[in-house]
């Protein structure tokens, strides 16, 4: 039986794929249209050839850490969520073009030079080419991921604004939920996937986390060394920031690492713990857990400026996914759209 796109992703995050160049975008499938370009051509947008080698090149990228092949259903249901991926992509690009979004060469160098930050220059082309990239390559692809970040925060985010009657509206609506039947704990990490190529004797990913640890050692700020370095995108572009959890739930999530975590006092760090596969034992990375805060058991107040900032948090998140949807929507409105790759694949299907 075929993975859902959703099994799919979280299994090849599983088996080691890093997610070092990603960015996190919403890909919503359009309608396939049921026309048929040939070979070459897997989408067009509003006359935009999307061609059947840079599907391949993008596969290949996404699906680099897997071990073997992926069955067919498996390979079909990647390549779709690919496309329609590259569709989205050009569509915020030829968006961000009639508004005159850019990204500088300054801009462009800077992202790069962060990305090569953990590694020596013959690792990290070594790197780049593991996922597929020439060095040029790889600078036009970070140009885009700035071009697409700087429209997303221009006509999303900029947009969202928390009062403090929404502040105090969710908390009457939600008192319940400050009610702690036992201490909950506030933490962050910085995620590192574990890679299966060694480097001198030592996995690279070990490597990275190791210089994240010294830097923090040397003073830096953990919010923006997550932001930095972090290989999970989710938790890094908030600082590393985790969703709270009581103390059962964090013993029961993490029992490795359980008793490490709750020695830490506010605003402590923990020293570079192992994250591994429950199910197989397989290393998955490394992490550095630093707990921010830990709430007794009881009822949490307004007046209590994490309470504050949480809702503030959750709201943010709310009202960003919101506007985003609706984004998503506008830019698609009167776009020219035809995925004939989706076609492809219902004839495949329909053919067995």
């Amino acid at each position: 039986m075929g993975l859902t796109q959703s099994t799919l992703i979280q299994t090849l995050h599983r088996l080691g794929k890093s997610v070092f160049m990603g960015v996190a975008l919403t890909f919503v499938l359009n309608g396939c249209n049921q026309r048929d370009s040939g070979a070459d051509v897997v989408a067009e947008v509003n006359a935009h050839k999307i061609t059947r080698s840079e599907l391949d090149k993008a596969y290949q990228r996404e699906s680099s850490g897997a071990p073997q092949s992926l069955p067919l259903d498996q390979e079909r249901a990647l390549r779709l969520r690919l496309v329609t991926q590259l569709i989205d992509s050009e569509l915020y690009l030829q968006r961000a073009s009639k508004q005159g979004i850019l990204a500088t060469d300054e801009a462009v160098n800077a992202r790069v030079n962060q990305d090569r930050a953990p590694y020596t220059n013959e690792e990290f082309v070594k790197k780049l080419q593991d996922m597929g990239y020439t060095e040029d390559e790889y600078r036009r692809e970070v140009r885009r991921r700035l071009i697409i970040e700087k429209l997303i925060g221009t006509e999303v985010e900029n947009k969202i604004s928390i009062s403090d009657a929404d502040i105090q509206d969710f908390y009457r609506r939600n008192q319940t939920q400050f009610n702690l039947a036992e201490p909950q704990y506030l933490l962050a990490q910085i995620f590192v996937n574990a890679h299966a190529v060694k480097a001198q004797g030592e996995i690279p990913g070990y490597q990275k986390i190791r210089m994240v640890h010294d830097r923090l050692e040397s003073g830096g700020d953990f919010a923006e060394l997550a932001q930095k370095y972090s290989d999970d995108l989710e938790t890094g572009r908030d600082g590393g920031e985790l969703p709270p959890l009581v103390e059962s739930s964090l013993k029961e999530s993490d029992p490795v690492n359980s008793k490490a975590i709750l020695a830490l006092e506010p605003n402590q760090y923990s020293k570079i713990l192992k994250v591994m596969n429950p199910k197989t034992g397989a290393l998955l990375g490394y992490r550095i857990v630093r707990l921010v805060a830990k709430q007794p058991a009881g009822q949490r107040n307004l007046s209590d400026p994490q309470v504050q900032q949480f809702i503030r948090n959750q709201l943010r998140k709310e009202r960003e996914e919101l506007l985003r949807n609706a984004y998503d929507a506008v830019v698609r409105d009167g776009a020219e759209v035809h995925n004939y790759y989706a076609n492809q694949v219902l004839k495949g299907v329909e053919e067995k």
